[in-house]
């Protein structure tokens, strides 16, 4: 069976096994498969079989979705090759031994050093094994009370400015 497996450090191990139906890859916890990495986006990308081949669609994503290190709006990814989703590396596997699918398939081009990549954050292996927990993310919950704190300073300030304008209009 074909399958993407996670090759990036904090998530390596973590596995797609692919159907026929379109599987959605993204950050949020709503996708079949979820990558909660800030690079990935929301909704970032499908993949889904379809006679044998392996189908991947970028869903409009921020950081872009790559395959062999060229960026893709949509392709069909080959057994061998590697998929990227923002920071995180998947590789496709189709269930044979490595040095059979290596004989069967073309070398894969030479990987480029990206100029300004900067490793961020991950999750740790026994977060990824606790299915109850949702694994780490980069984004901490919001809190109002700035905003509140911030909204009430700008009245106050707007009540200062309309006193001072009547205290002038009115001082004769």
């Amino acid at each position: 069976m074909a399958k993407l497996v996670v090759l990036t450090e904090g998530f390596a191990g973590a596995v797609l096994e692919l159907k026929a139906e379109r599987t959605t890859v993204g950050r949020l916890e709503d996708n079949a498969f979820r990558l909660a990495e800030a690079s990935i986006s929301g909704h970032h990308c499908e993949v889904w079989l379809d006679s044998g081949q392996v189908h991947v669609k970028d869903l409009n994503s921020t950081n872009g979705t790559f395959v062999n290190n060229q960026q893709i709006k949509e392709a069909i990814l080959k057994p061998g090759e590697t998929l990227r989703l923002g920071q995180i590396e998947l590789r496709l596997e189709n269930g044979t031994p490595p040095a059979a699918a290596a004989a069967a398939a073309p070398a894969p081009a030479a990987k480029k050093q990206q100029a300004h990549t900067m490793p961020i954050g991950g999750v740790k292996l026994d977060e990824l094994e606790n299915p109850g927990k949702p694994v780490g993310t980069a984004f901490a919950k919001k809190s109002d009370k700035l905003n509140k704190m911030m909204l009430i300073g700008f009245l106050v300030l707007g009540v200062i400015i309309i006193g001072l304008i009547l205290y002038s209009i009115f001082r004769v």
